[in-house]
């Protein structure tokens, strides 16, 4: 249930972006180069939907 509502809300891109670039901020389980190429790929309409589907969650 939690992946259809991250899926819906990627949807909504900017608001999809501005919650990645939150769950960033607290992820200790990624390296910061990891981190800087998800914000910065995020920005791409597509990328929120690869996020959500390859096992990430901001949500």
């Amino acid at each position: 249930m939690k992946k259809i509502l991250e899926l819906i809300l990627c949807i909504l891109h900017p608001l999809a972006v501005v919650l990645i670039w939150i769950n960033l901020l607290f992820r200790h389980d990624i390296g910061f180069l990891a981190k800087l190429t998800w914000a910065i790929a995020v920005i791409v309409p597509l990328v929120p939907f690869v996020y959500v589907l390859t096992g990430n969650d901001f949500i």
